[in-house]
């Protein structure tokens, strides 16, 4: 015989403290009751005050024998007692099994995380049937598979649904967690196993941190060969836009030098292709290039045979190249042509006044020096208007002014600081309320701007008939009215492919909103910090870095690998132990225990419960069910009143 959750002392002091509240509520619980009687003529002595006696027996001794077993059958089955050996006190352990991204990494003796499972099974089949286990699942970060559980099927169940998971190992991390949940159990410590490839990082592995008491390591550091991607880089040309940019990392992990062959397509058509010449534990960079206008996917493969297939291949989405498509309607295209030729991001189309079509599909039209019948359906620029039909009233006319004053702070004037530019003409503008002034010559306004749905832009001067055509100042400024009404193709626009876990980014400058979202619109939390930013994912998947002049999209496709080996210091147990204890069965007596205590409880509720039967001098009357009911609603009409 054995007791499972309490000890004899445990169950004596609560089997006792029971008995005496017990004994104490049958002798002190005689209180006077309310009876409803039809006529006081019978109950004279109810007249008379009552004498007051101290009970010294019980009358009801049976009852008192009844709740008493009861009490100590209920206290057998919650300290579960069992026929069987006694054997060791039950203890309560932590298996920390390594769920990390390399544990898919496969060994001559086949993958590492089902050998990692047989080895758990192994250990837990050992341990004495009572014992407790929970099941932690480690990688970067430490996530219980169950509570602290003695049923062994719950505990295999949690086993083999164990998978590698995408992040690396944070063992320390790992370890802390265990150490604190099996203080915090509530029974006795038993073993902090950890069964797994034990790769961590370079910092945990030469750092010296304190590890917890009855750590005991399973390792399965085998010696494997594996030489994977480390991240992949798209950024497309400043200068060129249908030029794309590309940087690959490469990382050999294993012993020995690795020699591979490094391929990129696009599209299935490849791209580039280099050989990788690695020595151990080293990293390199690779950079390639390739023009495209067309959306496709860059595909990325390291060819061979490795012990991790995961890290040999990654993809990217290469989005369409969208040109900013602007239509001048214009008596004199070769004035416009030298302007939008230069630049890059610019398909310029040029059409006589004529043949105005309002609903012809651009981005920008520009309107040289004539009134439409009606304004365009795209975002417009007007060039040296006529008065009449003008988008602003005007109010005059300059000859020989000086461009005195530029708003600086608004983007259609962002970098530039001419104040000598003479304009032979130019009209004096009226800016209507939300107008924004751009420019001022001779303290008037020459160029206006207006904000909404279909932006516009009104010069009152032709900027190519002026010295501002042989400035810097003309070409810029266009490119500000292109840049702040179809600002999409020149936002800056990365793609990168690398492993979950935490990482960062480079936002440029601080950008006054950002927003972080998955695939799927999610948001995904971070800190940022003199322009960078931080976030962590344990998943693989895809997250946006959204800003208002840049989109940053990090496909987290590959494995993080951790980069060292950890060897735990000497001392600390290794390898499963041996069958400790015999596994001789016992049989659980508790739930019969539990049945019998409560079937003492229902027979002393029905024998001197509302149930029971009258008394009359001293012999028991005969009763029937009929009788039983009248006295059942009888007390349920008592207690209602």
């Amino acid at each position: 015989m054995s007791l499972a959750n309490l000890s004899l002392a445990q169950l004596l002091a609560l089997v006792g403290g029971g008995s005496a509240l017990l004994v104490a509520l049958y002798l002190l619980d005689r209180a006077r009751q309310r009876r409803v009687v039809a006529t006081l003529r019978f109950w004279v002595a109810a007249q008379r005050p009552p004498e007051t006696r101290h009970r010294r027996r019980i009358q009801q001794w049976r009852s008192l024998l009844l709740q008493l077993l009861a009490l100590v059958l209920l206290a057998l089955a919650i300290a579960e007692l069992s026929c069987g050996p006694a054997g060791p006190a039950a203890r309560d352990h932590v298996l920390i099994l390594d769920t990390s991204a390399w544990m898919a990494a496969r060994s001559a003796r086949g993958n590492l995380m089902e050998q990692a499972r047989e080895l758990a099974r192994a250990w837990v089949r050992g341990l004495p049937s009572r014992d407790r286990v929970m099941v932690l699942r480690a990688d970067a970060l430490a996530t219980p598979a169950t509570v602290f559980e003695a049923d062994r099927s719950v505990i295999e169940r949690a086993i083999s649904q164990s998978q590698p998971s995408a992040t690396a190992l944070r063992l320390r991390h790992a370890l802390e967690f265990a150490a604190r949940s099996r203080s915090l159990s509530g029974g006795s410590p038993g073993e902090l196993i950890f069964v797994g490839a034990g790769r961590v990082s370079e910092e945990e592995a030469s750092g010296a941190w304190p590890l917890p008491a009855g750590l005991r390591t399973v390792l399965l550091n085998q010696p494997l060969e594996n030489c994977g991607l480390r991240r992949i880089g798209l950024v497309r040309s400043t200068t060129e836009p249908a030029r794309w940019e590309v940087v690959v990392s490469v990382r050999n992990y294993g012993l020995r030098p690795q020699r591979r062959l490094l391929r990129l397509t696009f599209g299935g058509a490849p791209v580039g292709e280099t050989e990788v010449r690695l020595a151990p534990a080293q990293e390199q960079q690779y950079r390639f290039s390739f023009r495209s206008r067309a959306a496709g996917w860059l595909e990325a493969r390291l060819w061979g045979n490795d012990a991790l297939q995961a890290d040999d291949h990654a993809v990217l989405e290469v989005p369409e190249l969208h040109l900013i498509h602007v239509l001048a309607y214009t008596a004199e295209p070769e004035l416009w042509r030298p302007l939008f030729s230069s630049n890059p991001w610019v398909r310029a189309e040029y059409r006589p006044p004529g043949a105005f079509d309002p609903r012809a599909p651009a981005d920008v039209v520009i309107l040289d020096g004539f009134r439409p019948p009606e304004p365009p359906a795209a975002h417009t620029v007007w060039i040296d208007p006529p008065v009449k039909g003008a988008p602003v009233e005007i109010r005059g006319r300059l000859t020989r002014a000086k461009l005195t004053r530029w708003r600086t702070d608004h983007a259609l004037a962002a970098g530039i600081r001419a104040h000598d530019l003479e304009l032979e003409q130019a009209n004096i503008l009226v800016p209507s309320p939300g107008d924004v002034v751009i420019a001022e010559a001779s303290a008037q306004p020459v160029i206006l701007a207006r904000d909404g749905p279909r932006k516009l832009v009104v010069l009152g001067f032709h900027p190519q008939r002026s010295s501002m055509r042989y400035e810097v100042t003309a070409p810029l400024l266009f490119a500000n009215m292109l840049r702040w009404m179809a600002p999409e193709p020149f936002r800056r626009w990365e793609a990168h492919a690398q492993s979950a876990g935490t990482f960062s980014a480079d936002l440029g400058d601080e950008p006054a909103e950002l927003r972080v979202i998955t695939e799927d619109g999610r948001l995904v939390p971070f800190t940022r910090s003199r322009g960078q930013l931080r976030l962590f994912s344990a998943n693989a998947h895809l997250i946006r870095v959204l800003a208002p002049g840049s989109e940053l999209v990090f496909s987290l496709s590959l494995p993080q690998i951790a980069e060292a080996q950890w060897e735990p210091p000497p001392g600390v147990r290794r390898g499963v132990p041996a069958r400790a204890f015999p596994t001789r069965p016992t049989m659980a007596l508790w739930p019969w225990l539990a049945l019998a205590g409560g079937a003492c409880i229902l027979a002393e509720w029905l024998a001197y419960g509302p149930f029971q039967r009258a008394r009359v001098d001293g012999r028991w009357a005969g009763s029937s069910w009929r009788l039983a009911a009248r006295r059942a609603a009888a007390f349920v009409k008592e207690r209602l009143s």
